[in-house]
């Protein structure tokens, strides 16, 4: 059992690690995947037997090289890549010594944002092969068929093998046309994290958190790029409410319930100053309105009260730089807040009904506008929809308990 448990632990905080390290020299992500996926097995097998290596994870790289160089011998990755196989012995000194592992995710992200990898590829793949999210997972991030998610997967990393794309990070002056697909994977991973309100799902425990360590890390490698200050500053507002969102015996509490004395006021003073430094550059973006929304609920700690009507006119320029379906149910709710509910319904009514078919927070917000406007039967079905889509039991309760009180 507790050979057990120390593979689960290094799955759950080396796995993205290895797999860039991995993959950043074997020029071959599937390979790379792989080779660090026998390894664990061979871990499950080994260690019962022999005990936790003291250095998990210097014992799983050099199970995962041993695989990949017998990888070489069958052709299943680039002849060229055998010297840095090699050459990760060396690696597997450092791992022992007190030196700390090698980071290349940061890298990894950027290789994967690639000119020559298809666009709508490029985020699913920096998630799945830098953050460690399965392919079912990122599907429901895209609303899209898993079986979709995982064919695109499939194709863009053939597609870096078999185009031979360079492992290294581009020059300084090709990395702006590869932030945007950057950004939106370090924001995805962090709402994958933010979803797990509980940390019971291990493949996403902590995942919050090294989405804002990866941001930060953006931030000192792209100072000068306000949107990377943008996003830091989104990440870190809705962090501050983490301790909020939950009552102590777990019961859910929307935003507009939270006590603010729960908040973290450091997390919000370190969020507007991120923000403050990406207004320096005069050049707004997605994730400073997003932030700039975040900010203005974070007033409500010093005012008492939200200022909706600031909140719709930055979702109305929110919707002109990204118009995707998150943003346009935001809008929906803030203008029900601002103006009416009939204004709000009518803003989601004119979401194309396939796109959101499947996309929860559509479902759960139309349910409680329905309720308002008192179209009872409306509202009690879409509570049904939004509970049936809802993977966390806190907020299927509290759904529950709205739709019990019609």
């Amino acid at each position: 059992m507790k050979a057990q448990l120390a593979v689960e632990l290094a799955a759950r905080d080396s796995y993205s690690r290895l797999v860039a390290y991995m993959a950043a020299r074997s020029r071959d992500v599937a390979a790379a995947e792989d080779a660090l996926s026998d390894a664990f097995l061979a871990a499950l097998e080994t260690w019962p037997r022999t005990g936790v290596p003291d250095k998990p994870e210097a014992w799983l790289l050099t199970a995962a090289r041993r695989r990949l160089i017998d990888g070489v011998r069958h052709a299943r990755i680039q002849a060229k890549a055998i010297p840095d196989l090699i050459a990760m012995s060396e690696a597997e000194e450092l791992a022992y010594s007190e030196i700390a592992f090698p980071d290349e995710r940061l890298k990894l992200l950027f290789i994967c944002a690639h000119p020559a990898i298809d666009r709508a590829a490029r985020t699913p793949l920096m998630l799945q092969t830098v953050l460690g999210l399965d392919a079912s997972r990122i599907a429901a991030a895209f609303v899209v068929q898993p079986s979709t998610m995982g064919q695109r997967l499939t194709r863009a990393k053939s597609k870096i093998r078999d185009a031979r794309i360079a492992f290294e990070l581009p020059e300084a002056s090709d990395l702006p046309q590869r932030l945007d697909a950057v950004l939106e994977a370090i924001y995805a991973a962090y709402g994958s994290g933010w979803d797990d309100v509980k940390g019971a799902d291990s493949r996403r425990k902590g995942l919050a958190s090294e989405a804002i360590y990866l941001g930060r890390l953006l931030a000192k490698l792209m100072p000068n790029e306000p949107e990377v200050h943008g996003l830091l500053a989104l990440m870190l507002h809705c962090e501050a409410r983490h301790d909020a969102r939950r009552a102590p015996d777990g019961t859910y509490i929307p935003l507009s319930e939270q006590d603010v004395g729960h908040w973290s006021v450091a997390t919000i003073e370190e969020a507007e100053r991120c923000l403050n430094r990406a207004a320096q550059a005069r050049r707004i973006g997605r994730f400073q309105l997003e932030a700039a929304i975040q900010s203005v609920h974070a007033q409500r700690l010093l005012t008492g009260r939200t200022e909706w009507e600031s909140i719709v006119i930055l979702y109305a320029g929110l919707v002109r730089f990204a118009p995707t379906i998150g943003v346009r149910v935001g809008q929906a709710a803030a203008v029900a807040e601002a103006v009416d509910a009939a204004s709000g319904l009518a803003l989601l009514e004119a979401i194309p009904a396939e796109a959101v078919k499947n996309y929860q927070p559509y479902w759960a917000l139309a349910a409680h506008l329905f309720k308002v406007m008192q179209r009872f039967e409306e509202s009690k079905a879409a509570y049904g929809r939004a509970i049936e889509l809802c993977g966390d039991s806190a907020m299927r309760d509290f759904l529950g308990v709205q739709a019990a009180r019609m």
